[in-house]
């Protein structure tokens, strides 16, 4: 017998189009879907979606949990229940900590504590070099036997391209994936927005785009020169897209990324000095993101993450040039993503496919999508529903959102992950 079936649904397919249907859970897998009128099997527990969308769980790279070291800014059972209350049910965590994730060692606490306490899957990247420093690279081939799913010193450049090449080279090696930050660092040093005429007027320090562009443009030559798998983590800038559409036209093993704050706000948004919109890299210029939310729909860029960084009120609360930089946004991730489908510039199976099919195919994953044996990460969502964003109804310890009072559209309004529900909404 089937465990669980959802019925009166609207399927959401990354790999095709949304209908109407049922979709049946046996064992944790999706085992059946039903989208004429055959007769639906018999089920332990029914769910009738009252024609909301069925679609695959968010993978969402890039999420800062802070354990170890800042606990309090937000810890695995924070970040696990915001993902749920998201719908991402798997968090691919990055290993910026204090201390770095950069051993084995380390790597099996975070497993560990992630085992203990999130509801939802937790797949941890580690670091690149040791201590993200640039210096010496990692132990890389322990790393990916304790379970690393992916290599990246965030967003700590390594400015040696020996080290770079070396690392890069073993990675190759080993099949690894390395995630690059794409930025000139000498450039970016300091910078709180993107130069141009606003960030004169508010007198706020700012880097051009194009240190994106030349810190791209390196990447690729080194990813020419190995062979590596590169994932760009963050896309912002019209003036990256061409050498990226070069690299790919060229065969390399390049895949890209953006943030969703880049795709839904610009540089016009820290006009109030508000740190909460300060993030790295700075907001660009709306030409910027309309052409980034453009080569999202082409599928030049392949991947839309969260790039949940938490801050404390501290860090946030002082002025826009020294305050820290970061947004958190596993909650907000589906519905600003909604924002992008109501304005008709991408719909939603190229969202899903960037926001859950995309990222599982890069990592290997057998998720993202809905088909028959598939491991049942679902959410069931109204793209419709409106809400004006509350931050303290966030489930993150830290609530350095953006949207803080915004009017969205778009509620989770159950998440499972294996077939079991980890989030219902009241």
């Amino acid at each position: 017998m089937t465990d669980l079936l959802f019925t009166n649904a609207k399927l959401l397919d990354p790999e095709g189009t949304v209908t109407t249907g049922a979709l049946a859970v046996t064992d944790g897998r999706i085992s059946a879907i039903i989208t004429d009128d055959s007769p639906l099997p018999d089920a332990r527990d029914t769910i009738d979606c009252n024609r909301k969308h069925l679609a695959p769980g968010l993978v969402d790279i890039g999420v800062k949990v802070c354990e170890p070291g800042e606990r309090h800014k937000e810890s695995f059972g924070s970040a696990g229940q915001a993902a749920a209350a998201g719908g991402v049910t798997t968090m691919v965590t990055r290993p910026d900590t204090d201390p770095a994730i950069d051993n084995p060692e380390t790597l099996e606490f975070v497993i560990r504590r992630a085992r203990e306490a999130a509801p939802v899957n937790v797949l941890p990247m580690a670091a690149l070099t040791k201590g993200r420093q640039g210096r010496e690279m990692t132990e890389i081939g322990f790393l990916l036997d304790a379970g690393a799913v992916a290599f990246t010193d965030c967003d700590h450049v390594v400015t040696d391209s020996k080290v770079f090449a070396r690392a890069l080279t073993y990675a190759r090696s080993l099949g690894a994936l390395v995630l690059g930050h794409p930025q000139e660092p000498i450039l970016s040093v300091g910078a709180a927005a993107t130069s141009g005429k606003f960030a004169s007027l508010r007198g706020l320090p700012a880097v051009s785009p194009m240190a994106e562009r030349m810190g791209l443009d390196r990447d690729i030559a080194m990813v020419e020169m190995t062979g590596a798998r590169y994932h760009a983590d963050q896309i912002t800038a019209a003036r990256a897209l061409p050498p990226l559409e070069r690299a790919k036209g060229n065969g390399f093993d390049i895949t890209a990324g953006t943030s969703i704050h880049h795709l839904t706000l610009n540089a016009l948004d820290v006009a109030d000095y508000r740190t909460f919109f300060k993030i790295k890299p700075p907001l660009r210029d709306e030409e910027d993101r309309v052409a980034i939310a453009e080569a999202v729909q082409t599928g030049l860029i392949d991947i839309i993450s969260s790039m949940h960084t938490p801050q404390d009120e501290e860090s946030k609360r002082l002025p826009f040039e020294a305050a820290a930089s970061g947004a958190v946004a596993l909650e907000t991730l589906l519905p600003a993503a909604m924002r992008l489908f109501h304005a008709d510039q991408i719909d939603l199976p190229t969202l899903w496919r960037a926001m859950s099919l995309n990222p599982a195919k890069r990592l290997g994953l057998n998720a993202g999508r809905l088909a028959i044996g598939a491991p049942a990460d679902l959410i069931l969502f109204d793209p419709h529903a409106p809400f004006v964003m509350d931050r303290a109804t966030l489930q993150s310890k830290s609530r350095n959102t953006p949207f803080d009072g915004a009017r969205m559209q778009g509620k989770v309004l159950q998440t499972f992950v294996a077939g079991h529900s980890v989030y219902k909404r009241d």
